[in-house]
């Protein structure tokens, strides 16, 4: 051993708490959230199944295999499986969100399992082992160096992705602690995701889910084939949080000091709206101003208080974001957000169409939209909303909003987020009774054997 090398690696430590969970042991509460997670991702995937951006992830792959593409009757390996399904749950950016990252566990994570799963060991209790530890990595690795990530310029869910999706197939598929290590290991080698897809609305941060679900598969089978990954993957002079980060000092207790004792996916949010996380508060805040009868030809200008870490996101440049080049830009640009929520009474998945983003009172408004960083808002541990709002007559009204409606602060029900399911796949053209035989599957899915040919409709 290199003496300049911790006897003790990151990596091992985690390895070795991911092993001794068994099928069995997790908290109901946890339990449960694997389950509305399992509902809500397959429900994404139909959504997204005809939108172009699945076609072409579909037409990309030619890596035909045994493995479920859900809502498409062609079937591809593992990893193209993963692939495909983890891209649909998140194209639409309507999949769950951890607060304190912000990462989206869901998309990366149940793709990834499910697909390793049907493929070489469909238990359903140990998909549920694995579901929990790959969303639990994935949100702990966000809470090592908060925001460092994106501060340079990379996508946090594509970067530890890949991590929490190899550390949950490599316990899905019964893994030992030294390949877990290697699996991660490797992994750190296939992680990575520019957000340069804000410049003009490009698809690519829809992939990265896919792409970190894909990532994880190989790394497990790789690692479990022998294959050998470097055991400092996360604290190393060149490891992950080097590499992404650009600093290996960081908090990695949050990952591994409590770890399989208190689990953090337990808080894990489910959207109302089908756009970036940190915008939805703000539409909320523009509902309620509409709701006191408000109209947006009433307003003069409007000031949102806002976190300095959003604002390369989501609110410059400031004309793009008040006026979107296209539909999936306008899921990042919280002017337009504000202004569709304000004018339509909510966003739903019709607001990003072509039409939508040319509405000329929804362009109107969000064009008198402007911002003022807080520097005490809390982001990333708490999503918080503001408005203030100068009208024609001079006065100021303003509305905010103390937390992300659907988080740890206001979770929604398992009816909640069953009527989302509903809604996700009739907007993918599934019928009712399709849909409600994929609820009555899903429903017993951890307590069986992995089927899932039954949603390749």
């Amino acid at each position: 051993m290199n003496p300049g090398l911790p006897q003790i690696s990151v990596a091992e430590a985690l390895a070795e708490k991911i092993v001794a969970l068994k099928p069995g042991v997790l908290p109901a509460a946890t339990s449960r959230k694997c389950e509305d997670l399992l509902i809500d991702v397959v429900g994404l995937c139909i959504t997204a199944r005809s939108e172009d951006y699945v076609r072409s992830a579909l037409a990309g792959s030619d890596d035909d295999g045994p493995c479920t593409a859900i809502g498409h009757p062609r079937t591809l390996t593992a990893a193209g499986a993963a692939f495909v399904n983890g891209t649909a749950a998140h194209g639409e950016d309507f999949d769950d969100t951890f607060e304190g990252g912000p990462v989206h566990a869901g998309a990366v994570v149940v793709p990834a399992v499910l697909a390793a799963c049907e493929r070489h060991n469909p238990d359903g209790r140990m998909a549920l082992i694995g579901i929990a530890v790959g969303t639990e990595v994935l949100c702990r690795l966000s809470l090592v160096v908060p925001k460092a990530v994106h501060k340079a310029g990379f996508h946090p869910t594509a970067v530890f992705g890949a991590m929490g999706a190899a550390a949950g197939v490599s316990a899905a598929l019964g893994l030992n602690a030294r390949q877990i290590v290697d699996a991660l290991g490797v992994a750190g080698s296939m992680a990575g995701g520019i957000i340069e897809y804000l410049a003009e609305g490009a698809w690519t941060k829809r992939l990265h889910a896919g792409w970190a679900a894909q990532s994880g598969i190989r790394a497990a089978l790789l690692a479990r084939g022998g294959f050998v990954g470097p055991r400092t993957v996360f604290e190393g002079v060149h490891g992950l949080f080097h590499g992404f980060a650009h600093t290996t000092k960081g908090d990695y207790d949050a990952l591994t000091g409590d770890f399989g004792t208190r689990w953090v996916t337990d808080t894990l949010a489910f959207k109302p709206y089908p756009c970036g996380t940190m915008a939805q508060p703000y539409i909320d805040c523009a509902r309620r101003l509409a709701a006191r009868g408000i109209k947006p030809e009433d307003v003069t200008s409007i000031v949102c208080e806002v976190a300095e870490g959003t604002v390369h996101r989501l609110w410059e440049p400031l004309a793009d974001k008040q006026r979107p080049p296209n539909g999936y830009a306008a899921k990042f640009a919280v002017p337009y957000l504000l202004a569709a929520g304000f004018v339509h009474g909510g966003v739903g998945l019709g607001a990003f169409t072509e039409g939508a983003i040319r509405d000329a009172r929804v362009l109107a408004l969000a064009a008198k939209v402007k911002f003022v960083i807080d520097p005490d808002n809390p982001y990333p541990s708490n999503y918080t909303g503001h408005i203030s709002a100068t009208l024609g007559d001079g006065s100021v009204v303003e509305e905010r909003q103390p937390h992300l409606r659907g988080g740890a602060r206001e979770p929604l029900t398992r009816q909640d987020v069953i009527d989302k399911f509903r809604l996700n796949v009739q907007h993918g053209g599934w019928s009712a009774s399709q849909g409600e035989m994929a609820l009555k599957l899903l429903a017993g899915l951890y307590d069986s054997r992995i089927d899932l040919s039954s949603l390749r409709g």
